[in-house]
C-alpha cells in the first residue's frame, strides 16, 4: 500500500468549508493509496465546475478540460496509452447537462475508464442555478417561484445506456466511498460512481442531514447486482430511502478489446518508425 501522502498536490483544496467534494477528494486518494496506483500511471480528466478543479488536489498526471468536454479527452488519453488508469471527475451539471451526449456515447462503448460525478443537485461554480438533477419544485436562483422539470435519473440512464458497472456514493460515507472506487477502477469497463456530494452554499434541500436520514447500502440488503432488472427497480427508488453502493456489475468485452488499432499493444509505447532517432530528439 502505498502512502496517502502521495497522492496530496501542493495545491490546497479551495472548496467551500463543509462542501462533500472534500469527502470524494480524500476518498479517491485513499482508494488509490490502498490499490497502490503509482501517480505516474494515473490520469485524472474534468470539465469546468466547482468538482472541475480536483486535478489541481491530486498528485498524478491531469487535464482541466472544457465544460461537458471530460469524457471525450479520457477517451482519447486511454486510447493512445491503454495501460493508464484513466480517472474522469465533474459534476453534475458538466456531466448530465452540457455534457449528456458525451456520457451517453462514452457508456455504450464501455471504455475502462471510471467517472466520478459530484452530484450536488445545483450549479455550484456559477452561484446557485438549477442542475439537471435538481429535483421538481426546489428553489433556486434560476428556479425562484420552483423547478418545473423532472430531474435527470443518472442511474438509470446509465443502465439503459448499457454500463457494465454502476454505482452510487454518499461523501459523508467516505470510508465506503473509497470502497466504491476501488471496485470501479478495478472493473474492465465503463465505471460510472454518482456521488451525492452536498453543496452547503447553494442547496439547502439537499443537506448532509437529509441523506444521512435516507442512505442506506445496497450491499446490506443482499442486492443481486448482475440484475438488471433489480439494478433498475433500484435505481427509481429516491424519497424516503436512498440507496448507495453498487447497483450492477457485469464483465464484457472493452471497447479496447475489440479495437483493431490496439492489437499491437499501447500506440504510446509503439515505435515511432524513424531511421534516424536523433531528428526526433534534436526537435525535442
Amino acid at each position: 500500500m502505498t502512502d496517502v501522502a502521495v497522492y496530496k498536490s501542493e495545491v490546497k483544496p479551495d472548496w467551500c468549508p463543509g462542501c462533500g467534494d472534500y469527502g470524494v477528494l480524500n476518498a479517491l486518494q485513499k482508494a488509490c493509496a490502498e490499490l497502490d496506483i503509482a501517480p505516474r500511471d494515473t490520469l485524472v480528466v474534468s470539465g469546468i465546475g466547482c468538482s472541475s478543479n480536483l486535478p489541481g488536489f491530486f498528485t498524478a498526471y491531469g487535464f482541466h478540460g472544457l465544460h461537458g468536454r471530460a469524457l471525450p479527452v479520457a477517451t482519447g488519453a486511454k486510447l493512445g496509452n491503454p495501460d493508464l488508469t484513466v480517472i474522469v471527475t465533474g459534476g453534475d451539471g458538466d456531466g448530465y447537462g452540457i455534457g449528456m451526449g458525451h456520457f451517453v456515447h462514452t457508456v455504450r462503448r464501455n471504455l475502462d475508464i471510471t467517472y466520478i460525478v459530484m452530484d450536488n443537485q445545483v450549479y455550484g461554480l456559477t452561484t446557485g442555478q438549477a442542475s439537471p438533477t435538481t429535483e421538481k419544485t426546489v428553489k433556486t436562483k434560476s428556479t425562484p417561484t420552483g423547478t418545473i422539470e423532472l430531474p435527470v435519473n443518472p442511474i438509470s440512464l446509465a443502465l439503459t445506456a448499457g454500463a457494465t458497472f454502476v454505482a452510487r456514493g454518499f461523501s459523508g460515507e467516505p470510508n465506503h466511498l473509497a470502497e466504491l472506487y476501488k471496485k470501479g477502477i478495478r472493473h474492465r469497463g465503463f465505471a460510472l460512481i454518482d456521488v451525492m456530494s452536498p453543496c452547503v452554499t447553494y442547496n439547502k434541500v439537499n443537506t448532509y442531514p437529509w441523506f444521512r436520514e435516507r442512505v442506506y447500502k445496497l450491499e446490506d440488503e443482499k442486492h443481486d447486482v448482475t440484475s438488471l432488472e433489480a439494478a433498475m427497480q433500484k435505481a427509481r427508488e429516491w424519497g424516503a430511502r436512498v440507496p448507495i453502493g453498487v447497483f450492477y456489475q457485469v464483465e464484457r468485452p472493452t471497447y479496447e478489446d475489440d479495437e483493431p488499432a490496439l492489437a499491437g499493444g499501447s500506440p504510446a509505447k509503439q515505435p515511432l518508425g524513424l531511421k534516424d532517432q536523433s531528428v526526433l530528439l534534436e526537435f525535442l
